[in-house]
């Protein structure tokens, strides 16, 4: 069951990193807000800490910070 606070998040590649995402997503405002973020371990994908800022995503992973959640939706 989808929670209310995740947004899905389609992308136009099979793949996207993890930095360039909380751009896209508006949960950074830049790429240095975004590697402040992953580094100070406020990023979690798929429920977990991940502090590697060029993480591949893929269709269905979910990215949270501060309580902010995006489903990536890629094209089939």
């Amino acid at each position: 069951m989808t929670s209310p606070q995740t947004n899905d998040l389609p992308i136009r590649d099979s793949m996207i990193r993890l930095g360039q995402l909380l751009k896209l997503a508006g949960l950074a405002e830049d790429g240095v807000e975004a590697a402040d973020l992953i580094k100070n371990g406020m990023v979690t994908v798929n429920g977990e800490i991940d502090e590697r800022r060029g993480r591949q995503l893929h269709d269905g992973d979910v990215v949270t910070v501060n309580g902010e959640s995006v489903r990536i939706s890629t094209p089939h």
